[in-house]
């Protein structure tokens, strides 16, 4: 089987996510969020979904990564990979998000209101775990996601309250630190915090901040439309992605249309959510220095440099650039 890029002038790729755990980047299941899109004829990815089954032999009927990551089918999962694997050739993306980082990279990104050469939140992501330590960092990072959070019980100031606490605490002790010096730049920016939290209590949030689901389909259709066709995404059904938020993504990135379907309906979003699930597994393992050398270098190929990633190790072997900011 051959998996060739179908014809004509729109071109239609397939999509889903894995590691979504809302806007608790912090504290969630996952510190992976995984975007895969795939571009196949229906009838080629239908194939492909019916040839893992042959080769797992699962009595499940929806199949998902976990299958793919299990040990005694590491060959599948070489093949699906891998160069005569039916996504190579520019058939697919992957779409990475650090999740941690993320949380940093908005954090600064609000406060500082774009000021300064737009690497603060690496440097800080970098120095911030050695200078503040585990327990400190760990706290500037729940204090973050804390204040820009959409959901804080309708406070409108007490997220703003530990977060200063948090970061003035941090700036005092480590005031001579590069990363003291960041947090203090964040410390003097209490007025942007409050009238955040003031816009979350009083009006309707149509795109929550932390929720990574939107700019990574934004970043992934923005790949897609560089090849200068038309692009339809098809999408697996989510909850977040509803009429006006659907209107935005079109906006941001010109995509001709947005269609929502079942993941076990198309084949073709079945591949895409096999490529999220095993990306995020495969990125994970590499963050936390458990990863795979082989599996890395099969999942490269796919990643995109403009991932979200602050980690340089990691993201060097999985070819995000590691130095990428946020969407």
């Amino acid at each position: 089987m051959t998996g060739n890029p179908e014809n004509g002038a729109l071109m239609e790729i397939a999509c889903d996510e894995s590691g979504s755990d809302g806007e608790n980047l912090t504290g969630g299941n996952t510190d992976v969020f995984a975007h895969a899109s795939v571009r196949l004829p229906v009838e080629t990815a239908a194939e492909y979904v019916q040839e893992i089954r042959r080769r797992i032999r699962s009595p499940a009927e929806e199949y998902k990564a976990n299958h793919l990551l299990r040990d005694k089918h590491r060959a599948v999962l070489e093949s699906f990979l891998g160069p005569a694997g039916p996504l190579r050739g520019g058939n697919a993306h992957v779409h990475l998000i650090e999740k941690t980082f993320f949380v940093v990279d908005r954090a600064v990104d609000l406060l500082l209101d774009g000021e300064g050469e737009g690497t603060e939140a690496v440097t800080l992501f970098r120095e911030g775990p050695r200078t503040f330590g585990e327990r400190g960092w760990r706290e500037f990072l729940a204090a973050s996601n804390q204040l820009l959070r959409v959901r804080n019980d309708g406070a409108a100031t007490v997220p703003a309250d530990v977060f200063f606490r948090t970061v003035d605490a941090l700036r005092d002790e480590y005031s001579g630190t590069t990363a003291g010096v960041i947090v203090g730049r964040l410390a003097a920016a209490r007025s942007r915090a409050e009238s955040y939290r003031e816009r979350m209590r009083d009006s309707p949030v149509l795109f929550p901040v932390l929720n990574p689901l939107l700019p990574a389909i934004v970043s992934t259709a923005l790949y897609w439309l560089a090849e200068g066709r038309s692009v339809r995404l098809v999408h697996d059904r989510q909850n977040m992605l509803t009429p006006e938020r659907i209107a935005w993504i079109m906006e941001s990135a010109p995509l001709s249309d947005v269609q929502l379907v079942a993941a076990r309906s198309d084949a073709r979003v079945q591949l895409a959510d096999f490529l999220a699930g095993i990306a995020r597994k495969l990125a994970s393992d590499e963050l936390n220095g458990r990863g795979d050398p082989a599996l890395t270098e099969l999942l490269r190929p796919y990643v995109g440099t403009d991932s979200v990633w602050g980690d340089g190790g990691s993201g060097f072997r999985l070819g995000t650039a590691g130095v990428n900011s946020a969407v």
